[in-house]
């Protein structure tokens, strides 16, 4: 059940395809180069693998309670939270002016990781409070900064996001919990938000509700919703806790996973109406939430990176461990370990690529975030928001798409002891399946990727990123060598089928959308598939100079062997199923509608 954080592939990622020196040129960042990243990462390690890991056999077997209106999480949670608001860690990347410690998003990621690997229950609140600092710092009046921020960057409060009800789900249109106006500027807000991760418990002093609701005489649908603060307890000028407000945990939810974490209902108003504080402007909530929600989304996504290397390592040591059969090859004389076995080999070499493909793709997608928000230069910082706000979606579609084939993977590398429980492999696979449903489930990511990433400027964004993909395969052919050549191969077969598939897109989104959106999952995974190996391919670039000038520095030469080795399986083995689903999506839009509704 142990948990080793890796560190060494993260410090690649980041010294090599995120470049950190240069987001340490950033202003505000001066002090955050590699030196800085490989000593928080190596002390998150430890925090991580020593506090946080071993409670996560503990919450699935021992997961929240409720009980009057209370929620008590599992043993051992409310202790690690206070080492964890001690240690700094909600702070890592945001303002100092507010108590955090300013580290860009490449290094915060990489933290991310870690704690979500080591219990991803545990990790779900401070990742709602994360999205709840963004809102604020971005949209909050400068009393709501003042009042909320810091206790929130501590640690010492944490925050939620309170968007679903019982019959809106996933369409926001359908919000109907209503805010009433005062004579003071506050609201009452009356009404009931399901799914709300973390909305009761007991490891903080107070809980920062971000809840949208209708203003009355707002108008319908999206247009309409507006973003309040309620707090679980009144806050005082001096930041002090008073009287509890009127919100409560009416029950939580028993879920296949993540059973630590409280998913909780909560109630707004049933004794004369929760006090709310308006952020921003009236009928902007939606704007504002989706600042939380994009946060959100890119952290689910290294969710998915997290839980698929837990079920990794798990699987890998069994192979070592587990002595079944002779191999194939007769290199042993008798029974030996599975990990002789090829197709054990395979699926351990799938989970590995997915996991190394995922991670380089997110910590690229982080460098571009922060320089898209503390560049100098407005074209830079243009470009590069461009650039992350097209990985979003794949970052959190195709990484938690891939968690649930690589978890499958896990179970299936420990045959039937995967189905037994005890034996922890299974928790990992139930865990993941979440993430492909909670903040937007992947066909929401595929739409946001069809009409905002891709039609609505005409497939320019996608194009100039397939042109990226192209100079990487120039590269490889003129590095030379057979493995360089073989991924440059792969790679140009699956840029040039996405670049069909985002023609046909631009082309049908409004022409013909139901053949557009009939492939709009395919295509985000196949746009995730393409520019994760595009990340393997600069990773092999740089493992294969570091070989042959035999300087690997620190890594050393076998790891970067591993990586040369890595990058060619993606390629081979998984790369290879792009231009395979551009003709699903190109060529089958019909059949997919083509079905009578009665039918069914």
């Amino acid at each position: 059940m142990s948990y080793t954080a890796p560190v060494k592939d993260m410090l690649f990622g980041i010294k090599y395809l995120a470049n950190i020196e240069q987001v340490a040129q950033l202003p505000g960042f001066e002090d955050a180069g590699y030196d800085t990243a490989q000593a928080v990462l190596e002390e998150c390690a430890k925090f991580n693998q020593d506090v946080i890991a071993p409670l996560n056999w503990e919450g699935d077997k021992n997961p929240s309670s409720w009980k009057d209106k209370a929620v008590t999480t599992t043993p051992g949670f409310k202790a690690a939270y206070k080492q964890f608001a001690e240690g700094g860690w909600q702070g890592l990347q945001h303002p100092v002016d507010f108590g955090g410690q300013g580290l860009p998003k490449t290094i915060g990621a990489a933290c991310g990781e870690m704690i979500n690997s080591a219990n991803m229950s545990f990790a779900l609140c401070p990742l709602l409070t994360d999205g709840a600092i963004e809102a604020l710092l971005t949209a909050g009046s400068d009393a709501l900064k003042e009042t909320y921020l810091k206790k929130l960057v501590s640690g010492e409060w944490t925050g939620t996001m309170n968007l679903t009800e019982p019959q809106a789900g996933s369409d926001l249109a359908a919000v109907r919990t209503r805010a009433e106006p005062q004579p003071d500027g506050t609201y009452k807000i009356f009404g009931t938000k399901i799914f709300i991760t973390y909305g009761e418990h007991d490891m903080a002093d107070n809980i920062v509700h971000l809840v949208l609701a209708r203003v009355q005489g707002a108008p319908e649908g999206v247009k309409g919703i507006s973003l309040f603060v309620v707090p679980k307890f009144m806050v005082g000028a001096d930041r002090s806790l008073g009287a509890r407000n009127d919100v409560y945990c009416v029950s939580i939810e028993h879920k296949m996973g993540i059973k630590a974490s409280p998913t909780a209902v909560l109630q707004f108003g049933d004794n004369g109406g929760a006090v709310g504080y308006l952020v921003g402007e009236e009928n902007r909530g939606l704007e504002y939430m989706f600042i939380m929600m994009n946060a959100a989304r890119y952290g689910v996504g290294v969710q998915g990176i997290a839980i698929a290397d837990r079920a990794y390592q798990k699987a890998a040591q069994f192979a070592r461990d587990r002595v079944q059969s002779r191999p194939v090859d007769g290199s042993l004389s008798k029974a030996g370990p599975i990990i002789h076995h090829p197709d054990v080999r395979r699926m351990l070499m799938t989970m590995r690529a997915s996991i190394e493909g995922c991670r380089a793709l997110a910590l690229t997608a982080a460098a571009a975030y922060d320089a898209a928000h503390h560049h100098p230069d407005a074209a830079v910082r243009k470009d590069n928001a461009t650039f992350y706000e097209f990985m979003v979606p794949l970052v959190k579609g195709y990484s938690t798409e891939q968690s649930l084939e690589v978890t499958s993977l896990g179970v299936q590398v420990h045959g039937g002891m995967g189905f037994i429980e005890e034996t922890g492999a299974a928790q990992y696979y139930r865990d993941a399946k979440i993430l492909t449903i909670y903040e937007g489930t992947t066909a929401i990511q595929a739409n946001d990727l069809v009409g905002r990433k891709t039609a609505r400027d005409g497939g320019q964004t996608a194009k100039a990123l397939a042109a990226q993909v192209e100079v990487a395969e120039a590269e490889l052919l003129a590095q030379g060598g057979a493995n360089a050549a073989a991924v440059a191969k792969r790679l140009k077969a699956a840029r040039l089928a996405f670049v069909d598939v985002v023609e046909f897109i631009a082309a049908n989104t409004r022409a013909n959308p139901n053949a557009a959106f009939a492939g709009s999952v395919p295509y985000l995974m196949l746009a995730g598939n393409l520019m994760a190996g595009w990340q393997l391919a600069r990773s092999l670039l740089v493992a294969e100079a570091a070989l042959a000038s035999g300087d690997c520095g620190d890594f050393g030469a076998p790891f970067m062997q591993a990586k040369v080795t890595t990058a060619r399986f993606y390629a081979d083995h998984i790369l290879v199923r792009v231009p395979g689903v551009r003709d699903a999506i190109v060529d089958g839009a019909d059949s997919v509608t083509e079905l009578p509704l009665e039918a069914f």
